[in-house]
C-alpha cells in the first residue's frame, strides 16, 4: 500500500522553527516530485514548496521564501520542510503530496498533478 505521512506539526510561538517530515511506504520516492501543500482555515489550500526528482530543483510560494526549506533524503525515504521565522499567517494544516515524475524541474506544479497525499499535519503558529 502505498502512503505517504507527515509529522513533526505542532504548536509553536511566533519567530519559532519546525520541520516537518514526509515518508514514504510501500515505494520509492526516488523517482518522485513532492510538493508540500498547506490549508488554513476558511482558505482554499495553496501550494508551499515542491522539489524536483532529479537534480534537487526547489521552488517556494511568495509567502514562505527565505524561511522556509525543503529537502529530500532518498536513503530514508523522506522529504523534509523546514519552517523558520513561523508567523500566525503560517498556521494550517500542511500536506505533503507525490507524483511519480523524472524531472529536474517541479515549477508550475498544480495540486491536481499530484496523485498521492498524506494525511496532513497541523501547524499552528500563537503566542
Amino acid at each position: 500500500q502505498l502512503q505517504l505521512v507527515e509529522s513533526g506539526g505542532g504548536l509553536v510561538q511566533p519567530g519559532g522553527s519546525l520541520r516537518l517530515s514526509c515518508a514514504a511506504s510501500g515505494f520509492s520516492l526516488e523517482n518522485y516530485v513532492i510538493g508540500w501543500f498547506r490549508q488554513a482555515p476558511g482558505k482554499e489550500r495553496e501550494g508551499v514548496s515542491c522539489i524536483s526528482s532529479r537534480g534537487g530543483s526547489t521552488n517556494y510560494a511568495d509567502p514562505v521564501k527565505g524561511r522556509f526549506t525543503i529537502s529530500r533524503d532518498n536513503a530514508k525515504n523522506t522529504v523534509y520542510l523546514q519552517m523558520n521565522s513561523l508567523n500566525p499567517e503560517d498556521t494550517a494544516i500542511y500536506y505533503c503530496a507525490a507524483v511519480r515524475r523524472p524531472s529536474y524541474s517541479c515549477l508550475g506544479y498544480k495540486s491536481y498533478t499530484y496523485n498521492y497525499w498524506g494525511q496532513g499535519t497541523q501547524v499552528t503558529v500563537s503566542s
